[in-house]
């Protein structure tokens, strides 16, 4: 077994023997995590392959199967399903057990996000890997903040985002310290913290925060199909 398809096991083993749990029930909401993660895995699978082609980032076959879809691992493949079922599953787990609050939310300091985002953006055009994740990010915000959804007034959902970081970190230092994954020097800005990108950080908000975006929209969707 290769070492990223151990990393792709331990993040998924437990929250889908968790899924069937007698209390929590997470199985029920299948029919929405499913296409959400299809959904969010799309974009980002397309970029991947076009970035890998560019050299902007490369895997190391020492700890790969040797399987490879279009120009990218099996492993890396499985990462955009294994990480966003993970999450879904914390973070529905999270609502089950803890309250929630709703709060108001400064549409003129989302807006500036957005601005600074696209501006920086724009500035590290020729760094493609930075360029591309800081365009994710005020595209994650509009979506949030523009289509009516229950995320963006939710205390829990942004406490929920910065606990991410904390797996995010362990699993991001496994794939750059080995490393699995490699980064060209052209591609980033260079700043990293210890091992890890300091785009990886933006990337995490960005994947993270679409899968949560579509999960609950298309699970908002059911319930009012039911009613």
């Amino acid at each position: 077994m290769s070492t990223y398809l151990a990393i792709n096991i331990m993040v998924i083993i437990f929250p889908l023997l968790l899924s069937f749990e007698r209390k929590l029930q997470f199985y029920k909401n299948f029919k929405s995590v499913i296409p959400s993660i299809i959904l969010s895995a799309l974009p980002f699978i397309i970029w991947d392959d076009i970035a890998a082609l560019r050299g902007d980032w490369g895997f190391n076959p020492e700890h790969l199967i040797g399987i490879y879809i279009f120009s990218l691992p099996l492993e890396e493949m499985l990462f955009f399903f294994t990480i966003p079922y993970a999450i879904i599953f914390l973070f529905e787990t999270g609502k089950f057990y803890l309250t929630d609050k709703t709060i108001s939310v400064n549409k003129y300091l989302i807006y500036s996000i957005v601005f600074l985002s696209a501006l920086s953006a724009f500035i590290f055009r020729g760094q493609y890997y930075t360029f591309t994740v800081l365009l994710f990010v005020p595209i994650i915000l509009i979506m949030l903040i523009s289509i009516k959804n229950s995320l963006i007034n939710s205390r829990f959902f942004w406490l929920f985002m910065l606990i991410t970081y904390i797996p995010f970190f362990v699993v991001n230092y496994l794939l750059t310290s080995l490393p699995i994954v490699t980064y060209a020097p052209s591609a980033i800005w260079g700043m990293r913290i210890t091992t890890i990108p300091a785009e990886d950080f933006i990337y995490s908000f960005a994947l993270i925060g679409l899968n949560l975006f579509l999960y609950t929209k298309i699970k908002e969707l059911w319930q009012r199909k039911v009613q």
